[in-house]
């Protein structure tokens, strides 16, 4: 069956047509057809990349003398909560609404799903290639994880534009993922520096100061911000350009080619903070299945993360952290899973 999947985000929309194919040994493979890349901020609404997604497919079909390709159904995962397939986008002035779609492109089933859910549903079906391992474990799930279905829980936590996290319920037999909006918690100081952090944000942001205001590309300029504040300086020059057009990335590779030491500071911060909220999740959940982190920044911080900064703040819960030491801990840096999530959502519902 042919579906189109879709990953919303704040920055990007990627949309794909994708066939899903039931393996006897390995499960179900999610197989890319036709794949495009939108920047959301430039669209009006989803419905709108839709529509060129549709004709840039057919336009290659008949460049290539290929017959279209008939789609029977779709799904999206959106950075959201999502009510009755309904979605207003945090971190975009969108409302995606299923029944609107399905009018407007009259496909035989829409469905959406919050864009961790969605990552939740797609790890199914990677292989191991797909992982950083950063922390073994004491469970069998360091194995592929749809060939072992390692018994416990599973959360997902996802830095990127937000802070997006999920779940994984285990029945004893499966797991079924979840969707939350822990990423809007309130995030809790732990040291003298980070109350003054919250202070500073609290005036920012009115008074709400969530974990996505910390750990997230917004939340590592706000640390830097904060950085400079404290240090009674400025941006040099040439950050403040690169700054420009796209904050966070200015700051984490300044930060990784060691050419301002606010921004290895703010860095080196940020992973701290991750491990914290992350272990925090991973608490919350009881996740003795694992703990996968997603979204786009950590693999591109893939070496800060394997420093050893993360997994000590992860593990830092008193006398909780004999637990957190058992859990396996994986980045995922496959960035096709928040595709494939929705096409085999849709495959099997």
């Amino acid at each position: 069956m042919k579906v189109l999947a879709g990953d919303i985000g704040g920055t990007k929309t990627n949309l794909g047509i994708f066939e899903v194919n039931s393996l006897q040994k390995r499960g179900q493979q999610v197989s890319s057809l036709f794949e495009l890349s939108y920047a959301s901020g430039e669209y009006q609404s989803l419905e709108e990349i839709i529509e060129d997604f549709l004709a840039q497919q057919k336009l290659s079909q008949l460049q290539l003398s290929q017959p279209g390709l008939s789609i029977a159904s779709a799904c999206f995962g959106v950075a959201g909560p999502v009510n009755n397939n309904y979605c207003e986008v945090t971190n975009l002035p969108w409302i995606v609404d299923a029944a609107q779609i399905q009018r407007q492109f009259g496909w035989q089933s829409v469905n959406l799903l919050n864009d961790l859910e969605a990552n939740a549903w797609g790890i199914t079906c990677l292989d191991e290639s797909d992982f950083v391992v950063l922390n073994e474990g004491d469970t069998l799930a360091a194995d592929k994880f749809a060939q072992q279905q390692v018994s416990g829980n599973v959360s997902i936590i996802a830095a990127g534009t937000g802070l997006g996290e999920a779940g994984m319920f285990w029945t004893g037999q499966q797991h079924l993922p979840f969707a939350s909006e822990g990423g809007h918690t309130d995030f809790s100081p732990g040291t003298e520096e980070e109350y003054r952090l919250h202070q500073f944000l609290s005036k920012k942001y009115n008074g709400h100061v969530s974990w996505e205001r910390i750990v997230s590309g917004m939340g590592l300029e706000n640390l830097y911000q904060f950085l400079c504040y404290e240090d009674d300086s400025q941006p040099p020059s040439w950050l403040a350009r690169q700054m420009l057009n796209d904050a966070a990335a200015a700051i984490s590779n300044a930060a990784l080619q060691a050419k301002d030491k606010l921004c290895v500071r703010a860095l080196d911060w940020f992973v701290h903070l991750y491990g914290v909220e992350a272990g925090n999740q991973a608490l919350k959940i009881m996740s003795k299945g694992g703990v996968y982190l997603g979204g786009g920044i950590a693999p591109k911080i893939i070496n800060k993360l394997q420093s050893g900064e993360f997994m000590q703040a992860f593990c830092d819960k008193g006398r909780m952290q004999h637990l957190l030491k058992a859990m396996p801990v994986k980045v995922i840096m496959n960035d096709k899973t928040a595709l494939y999530g929705p096409a085999l959502y849709a495959e099997n519902n």
